[in-house]
């Protein structure tokens, strides 16, 4: 489905320069100090997220973001500028180091993720010779928003509501700029919005400005969840090939997967995915057993369900991906003897490569092609494997299946999400 779209970039209309990580001085002033590309017909759209957000979150507002980039890209010739991975919550190994500024392509395929939208790493950018973000948007709710009933489409420059992570340094802001350090803006404004993120093309239209970010992105919303634009966009978000062979490979070794047999076409527009004999389970722990009490079984809930389902499956081999400590983990072992129960043990070079990151999508692309799968309920991870489940051609009795809490009366599955062609 997907041809390789290259973004081509002419020399001869950027200026080329040495840019590290100090690429614009707050106290540098005059011509030296600002965008170079804006005599050029081309825009370079910048965001970032509510820094406490997850990765998966982060993956749905990228998806917002593309899908808002395509369509201004009809109109204005415009790249997206893809933010580094930095220091996220989920990201706890104090042993892993460099868990900061991580480009997209440490993740996903790049080329499939320009096959919808015209997306650039940010190192990519870098090499244009722009030093300076003309004006910053910082996305923030209309105060009335969850109190005046008021949900229309509405935008307008107002004073910011809370605190913004950029200060005035002279003729420049400086702030938190993706973790690069002295990183500069021109202008910054606070943005009350409410709307989908096509509707940021209205901003651009009142502004010249060549290089714009808007901060806090996850206020602007899909302009249609679910439809096939959404599913168009998230069929582009695929893993890092060296991040789907390290699965396969585990799967091949581990869980008696064979490629000739069950692999799958990405993306599988024929339900005719059967997943390797094994029986996969997300099962999350530490913040949800407080969070999601009612939902969230104990580890002998876990086990009954697990078992249940092996037995009315005829599978005898289960992969677990969890967040439980190692005591937790080896308790639930012990605590399904009639199965044959394997966990993800990245190796110090996988670990040191592609970081927490990397292992958590090791551990969903193993979820993902599995025979059956079980989450954990409200878990976005969860949401991930069954998306992936879905565009790999799964029969959705196999992937929309959740634990339940122990004492849970009306147990409803998840919702089924079911992809569009």
């Amino acid at each position: 489905m997907y041809g390789k779209i290259f973004l081509l970039f002419t020399l001869s209309n950027f200026v080329v320069a040495n840019v590290d990580d100090d690429f614009c001085d707050v106290n540098e002033k005059g011509g030296e100090c600002g965008s170079k590309g804006s005599s050029l017909n081309l825009r370079y759209i910048f965001y970032d997220v509510n820094p406490p957000e997850g990765f998966n979150l982060r993956r749905d507002v990228y998806m917002r973001m593309a899908g808002f980039i395509k369509k201004l890209n009809q109109d204005v010739n415009s790249y997206l500028v893809l933010p580094p991975w930095s220091h996220l919550y989920h990201w706890q190994s104090d042993d892993i180091k460099g868990q900061t500024r991580l480009p997209w392509s440490t993740f996903f395929d790049i080329e499939t993720l320009q096959s919808y939208a015209p997306v650039i790493e940010m190192r990519d950018f870098f090499e244009t010779g722009i030093k300076m973000i003309d004006q910053v948007y910082v996305l923030q709710h209309f105060e009335d928003t969850f109190t005046s009933g008021n949900f229309e489409d509405r935008m307008k420059i107002e004073p910011c509501l809370a605190k913004i992570r950029y200060r005035r340094a002279g003729d420049a802001y400086e702030g938190y700029f993706w973790d690069f350090r002295n990183v500069t803006s021109k202008k910054v404004d606070c943005l009350s919005y409410h709307g989908p993120a096509v509707k940021l093309a209205d901003v651009l239209k009142m502004s010249e400005a060549r290089t714009i970010m808007f901060d806090h992105a996850e206020v602007a919303l899909h302009d249609r969840f679910g439809d096939k634009e959404y599913w168009d966009a998230r069929k582009s978000m695929k893993f890092a090939q060296h991040l789907i062979e390290e699965a396969e490979n585990y799967q091949t070794k581990y869980l008696n997967w064979k490629r000739e047999l069950h692999a799958n076409p990405w993306p599988n527009a024929v339900r005719n995915a059967t997943g390797g004999p094994y029986l996969a389970a997300h099962v999350r722990r530490k913040d949800f057993l407080y969070g999601h009490k009612k939902t969230v079984p104990s580890l002998d809930g876990v086990a009954k369900h697990i078992d249940r389902a092996c037995e009315r499956l005829g599978l005898d081999t289960v992969f677990v991906a969890t967040d439980a400590p190692k005591e937790e983990k080896r308790e639930l072992i012990k605590k399904l003897p009639k199965r044959k129960v394997f966990m993800y043990d990245p190796s110090e070079e996988v670990r040191a490569k592609w970081k927490d990151g990397g292992i958590a999508i090791i551990e969903q692309i193993i979820c993902s092609n599995a025979r059956y799968f079980i989450g954990t309920h409200e878990s976005t991870y969860s949401f991930t494997i069954r998306e992936e489940r879905e565009i790999m051609g799964f029969e959705p009795k196999t992937t929309f299946q959740r634990f339940c809490g122990d004492e849970e009366k009306n147990c409803e599955p998840p919702t089924r999400r079911l992809i569009v062609h």
